[in-house]
């Protein structure tokens, strides 16, 4: 028996209406609360602890109106307050992960669903150790990395010679964002040099110093470089880069006043100049063409890790066991910038932009909900610059700076990825002309 025309229609629409309620109400993986599922596996890419400048004391002499100041460790080094730092921090991610349920709270026996992989340099190992140290005292933890003297393609792929860019191509792709220009970036970022170069003169505690180069006297340019380093580029911003880096190391290691940029650099100066550290590089790591031929053995062996645990079985390129609960990858903040370029995710933590301070971290989770399967969430961690400086353990009460990011190619409205959808997003981040096998 047939039913009227306009009875037809209005139960259509009750049923269109109850199906899409359904929906709704099923649970995405954006919508599944940490409640409903469970925490994984955990992999971290961490930046090194505070270290030593990298410079010799001459050639940063040369743009000051004083001597910087000495340091009791050779360039590059991890100190020891920088070591206690990182302890804090492997402390409070125990603290962290045990109560979201994927480590207990105390004791050794997770200690054996860990895998520490760090690149050969002493700043690099002797994090992983430290972060091993804070996280499960007493342990036993070995920091695997490669032996010395050896290159690892995982953190440094252009010095290990890991595919051919085209310097030419890379460059163009710098040059396009800054509007072919690179003294514009000496104008866009002119109140933020002249801060800089203001705390180098000695911002009136010193006497002028008619020989002392100001990063205002070096020319601005761009061109092709080498394999190694694709892009040759100068100027006011690059220098400045290093030299704010200096300062931020100088604050971070707790030195006194008077030795922390000549007494002329506070923690709110600091964040300001900052952002010109942080513009060098946006406008170049940062920049995807640069970014993929950087990042892309690194997120090919992070994707296969965590697919290792998905499936739960190893996968080729896998990083650790198919049991591991938690991955720590120690390198730089190269290896964060261009991973971060290359998924163009972003973020701001500590009143700063896209920043990776010393012991910041790129964490990647891997969630398994009952109705929804796998899903990932990504977040940025970083101590505060004065967590660091006055070496303030971290407690919920005073936790370190978090935040979650949304990645553009797969994230939903809860800020997670379906499992599917992140891979397929981190494969297409990834040049395979830039993968390798791990050594």
């Amino acid at each position: 028996m047939s039913l009227p025309a306009g009875l037809r229609a209005t139960l259509l629409s009750l049923i269109a209406l109850l199906l899409s309620t359904a929906f709704l109400d099923r649970p995405s993986c954006a919508q599944t609360s940490a409640s409903d599922a469970k925490l994984q596996l955990v992999v971290i890419l961490s930046r090194h602890g505070v270290r030593s400048p990298l410079s010799a004391q001459a050639d940063l002499d040369k743009y000051s109106a004083a001597p910087w100041p000495k340091w009791d460790v050779a360039p590059g080094i991890l100190t020891a307050h920088g070591y206690e730092l990182m302890k804090m921090f492997g402390a409070w991610d125990r603290t962290k992960f045990s109560n979201e349920g994927v480590l207990a709270p105390t004791g050794c026996a997770d200690a054996a669903h860990i895998t520490i992989l760090a690149d050969t340099d002493q700043r690099t190992r002797e994090t992983g150790k430290a972060l091993a140290e804070g996280m499960f005292p007493g342990c036993t933890i070995q920091v695997h990395s490669q032996p010395d003297g050896v290159t690892d393609p995982l953190f440094l792929p252009r010095k290990a010679g890991i595919g051919h860019p085209d310097p030419a191509l890379i460059t163009a792709a710098v040059a396009g964002r800054i509007g072919g220009n690179p003294a514009n970036l000496t104008e866009t970022y002119r109140p933020q040099l002249t801060a800089l170069d203001r705390i180098l003169s000695g911002c009136g505690h010193l006497p002028a110093n008619p020989h002392r180069t100001s990063i205002f006297d070096i020319p601005a340019s761009l061109k092709p470089g080498t394999s190694e380093s694709p892009v040759s580029a100068r100027g006011p911003l690059v220098t400045a880069s290093t030299l704010i880096e200096n300062l931020l190391l100088e604050y971070t290691q707790g030195m006194s006043v008077a030795d922390t940029g000549w007494g002329c650099a506070d923690g709110a100066t600091l964040r300001f100049i900052m952002q010109a550290n942080v513009a060098a590089w946006n406008y170049n790591d940062r920049t995807s063409a640069f970014a993929r031929t950087y990042a892309s053995n690194l997120l090919d062996h992070i994707r296969s890790t965590m697919e290792q645990s998905v499936n739960g079985k190893p996968v080729p390129g896998a990083i650790g066991n198919p049991g591991d609960r938690m991955v720590i990858l120690v390198g730089h903040d190269t290896n964060i910038a261009t991973v971060a370029g290359a998924l163009g995710i972003d973020w701001i933590a500590d009143g700063r932009v896209d920043d990776s301070p010393p012991g910041s971290a790129l964490i990647f989770e891997l969630w398994r909900a009952p109705e929804t399967g796998p899903f990932v969430r990504v977040e940025f961690t970083t101590q505060t610059l004065e967590q660091m400086r006055n070496s303030e353990p971290l407690t919920p009460a005073n936790p370190p700076a978090q935040a979650p990011i949304f990645v553009p190619a797969c994230s939903g409205a809860g800020l997670s990825c379906t499992w599917d959808s992140f891979s397929a997003a981190m494969r297409q981040a990834t040049d395979p002309a830039y993968v390798t096998p791990l050594r």
